[in-house]
């Protein structure tokens, strides 16, 4: 790590992590913990099949059972067919319960709030459904063929295409007419869950007048309570959505499944309800990242220039659209300084639950595609695949691939930190391949908000609004510390509801440490000036002669002592009153993320078992406020992308049954399956924020599914370009070899 923290005091520390004593000894309080009195517990009835027609729905025996207090069913939504609403928001509510068809297993048709949860149940299993079982289509291919069935009409793109998109530049021809290599491959990708340990649930509690509190696990509270309130067709200001602590998210925890469910049952029975799903209703109906079909054409010139590049890339949507087809399609070659290329994308509708974001959303599935080229073209050319890729990296003054030209970037140094690490020069063993990858993500800024308020004791508390999943408390005590210029134990951090702080948008994009540290920079630069204008107050002298050093107001004469913050706030009454500053902004200036990977994997060539036997990860954070919560994220996502490339995926029978809705069958990697996950970070600033930072919590996943393949490659002997790599595909490599 570059020595960046110089003249800080609290920046680039490890501090303890505020939220950690609650949550190692169970006191902290997620969403299905929450007791309300006289609350209900609720189950929903789920299609059985990926495609019907639903012809009737008879409620009458589970509405008579003892202890039920209330049955729903579509007919209870508002129908938003013909309303003045965007078709996400239409679509959202088709997801949340199905009206005339079901359009995957697992889609809800109805929902049951009763006086226990084995009651609710049991009521829901008596639900009586008829349906007209209609053809479906599982696939890419089987959605795209021409007499494919129609999940929905309308379409600009035709059939169950919902959505095209392409990015060009330059000459495709002249490009390849340049080329001395060229290599065409196609690749596949399948649907992977995000794999939170803690399932969807909510509470509600719906009052006579209309006003409701929703508790929700989720990334993003105010986006919950403006999506549920559309969904239902009301007004924000009816909501107060309260965010528990979130056991997980990684994207999958933006949208709404069971909310609105709950808060109709609530209104109906006048009683709290809590909805918790268990982790078959989890992987059957909340929504994994799309599978993926991408065909990848790249030429080169024999001293290691790319020159052209064409593409074409299939997302699964699920049962509506919305794949991640933005992020896979404008990041596909956002790493290089490629002059030619054509890449197309299409949005694809099929019968599996609605997908949704899964960390760097579609990075990876393109990155998997686009080094894995890369990567054999560094071996038709004889030249290290560090050295390619450094011939052709983007830098600043580099106009990106998606457009804009970039300012200050890290790609290189991250290049670097791998050449020259001394995992790279170590020698291999028997059954033993290395692969390198690289990968780029946007990150984020947007809106936040903070409260910063000081009482008699000068103590800091802080009110943020965006919910805690990557360190976010800690760094932002961090910050309020060293703004301050006061002690990190004074100041107390809290995520509030959305009555108590102003809106932020949700925790995802990589986003919430550079922009919510830009708002407190904010709100402390106000309470800064506050304060000496306080002391100057006391002083009886110009607000102008006071500043404020090593968290004490200082009379620039010298003539006095300083004032401490607890002495401040001790004379608040006679000052001005109470010590407190809200800030918010929309923010901007979001500095792109890159992370280069190198992977050595084990094959057992008996059993075509791989073993990861050694990861390190270089990332560039721009500067890293919490280095242990930055290096969790770099870990944390290569584990999930290990997890990808090896052995996760949804398996479907051409009936379109989820096979391994569970931990048991749905394999994702242990701490027994992998090595420590050895971290590099890179350290370049990012000149548009204040202390230079850089979303870390997403490009850590992108290069690391191209980067176990190129390893695997390397240690069979014969290309990998379908996911997961299986034993069973490993043997057929090695057979084939």
């Amino acid at each position: 790590m570059t020595d960046v923290q110089q003249g800080f005091k609290w920046i680039g520390t490890r501090s303890v992590r505020p939220d950690g004593l609650d949550k190692v000894t169970g006191r902290a309080r997620f969403s299905a913990d929450l007791m309300l009195p006289g609350m209900l517990e609720g189950a929903v009835a789920r299609s059985p099949h990926p495609h019907a027609r639903i012809l009737s729905i008879d409620t009458t025996v589970a509405e008579a059972m003892p202890g039920v207090r209330a049955v729903i069913t579509g007919a209870d939504l508002p129908d938003l067919g013909d309303a003045d609403v965007d078709a996400g928001t239409r679509d959202r509510s088709l997801n949340v319960m199905a009206r005339d068809r079901v359009l995957y297993q697992g889609h809800p048709v109805a929902a049951v709030a009763a006086t226990s949860r084995a009651l609710a149940r049991a009521a829901a299993a008596e639900i009586k459904v008829t349906y007209e079982v209609l053809p479906h289509v599982l696939t890419i291919d089987e959605a795209l063929a021409a007499e494919a069935p129609v999940l929905h009409k309308g379409y600009d793109g035709g059939g169950n295409v919902a959505k095209t998109m392409t990015m060009d530049r330059g000459d495709l021809e002249v490009g390849f007419a340049e080329a001395d290599v060229v290599v065409e491959r196609e690749f596949t990708t399948k649907p992977v869950h995000q794999g939170y340990i803690e399932p969807h649930a909510t509470v509600v509690d719906a009052s006579e007048d209309g006003r409701t509190h929703i508790w929700v696990s989720s990334q993003g509270h105010f986006s919950i309570r403006a999506q549920v309130a559309a969904v239902l067709a009301r007004d924000v200001s009816q909501f107060t959505v309260t965010p528990a602590e979130i056991g997980g998210g990684f994207g999958g925890k933006t949208t709404i499944y069971l909310e609105p469910l709950a808060v109709v049952l609530s209104a109906k029975t006048g009683r709290p309800v809590r909805l918790v799903m268990d982790r078959g209703e989890v992987f059957r109906a909340s929504g994994p990242t799309s599978g993926t079909k991408v065909r990848v054409k790249m030429g080169a010139t024999k001293n290691g220039q790319i020159v052209a590049c064409d593409a074409w890339m299939a997302l699964e949507a699920g049962a509506f659209p919305g794949s991640p087809l933005n992020g896979a399609i404008m990041t596909f070659l956002a790493s290089y300084d490629i002059p030619n290329f054509l890449v197309n994308g299409l949005d694809v509708v099929c019968n599996k639950p609605k997908v949704h974001a899964y960390r760097a959303p579609g990075g990876p599935m393109a990155a998997f595609a686009v080094e894995s080229v890369i990567d054999e073209i560094a071996v038709q050319l004889g030249m290290d695949p560090i050295e390619l890729r450094l011939r052709n990296a983007a830098t600043e003054g580099t106009q990106a691939y998606y457009g804009p030209t970039f300012a200050r970037i890290g790609f290189v140094e991250t290049l670097e930190a791998i050449r020259d690490s001394d995992h790279y020069m170590t020698p291999l063993g028997p059954n033993q391949g290395r692969g390198v990858a690289s990968g780029f993500w946007f990150n984020a800024a947007g809106s936040s908000s903070v409260t910063v308020s000081v009482d008699d004791a000068g103590g800091v508390s802080l009110l943020t609004g965006s919910p805690d999943i990557g360190g976010s408390r800690a760094s932002n005590a961090l910050v309020t510390a060293e703004e301050l210029g006061i002690e990190l134990d004074t100041i107390r951090v809290a995520v509030a509801d959305t009555e108590s702080v102003g809106f932020n948008d949700v925790t995802g994009g990589s986003r919430t440490t550079h922009a919510t540290s830009v708002v407190i920079a904010l709100a402390c630069e106000e309470l800064r000036a506050d304060l000496c204008s306080r002391a100057a107050l006391t002083w009886s002298c110009d607000a102008e002669d006071v500043e404020w050093i090593d968290g004490r107001a200082t009379r620039t004469d010298g003539s006095v002592p300083p004032l401490s913050l607890r002495e401040l706030a001790g004379k608040a009454t006679r000052t001005g009153g109470p010590i407190a500053v809200t800030a918010s902004k929309n923010t901007g200036g979001a500095g792109p993320g890159f992370s280069t990977q190198v992977v050595d994997v084990e094959v057992d060539p008996e059993t075509g078992v791989v073993s990861v036997v050694r990861f390190t990860t270089a990332q560039d954070a721009g500067r890293a406020i919490h280095p242990s919560y930055v290096e969790g994220q770099m870990q944390g996502g290569v584990v999930q992308g290990i997890g990808w490339a090896l052995n996760e995926e949804y398996v479907h029978n051409p009936d379109g049954t989820l096979e391994n809705p569970s931990f048991l069958d749905y394999r994702m990697p242990v701490a027994s399956d992998l090595p420590m996950i050895g971290t590099i970070v890179v350290e370049v600033p990012n000149p548009k924020h204040p202390y230079g930072v850089r979303g870390v919590g997403e490009v850590g996943i992108v290069p690391t599914l191209a980067a176990v393949a190129s390893a695997v490659s390397d240690a069979v002997g014969a290309r990998f370009r379908d996911l997961p790599i299986t034993p069973m595909r490993v043997l057929d490599a090695v057979d084939a070899r």
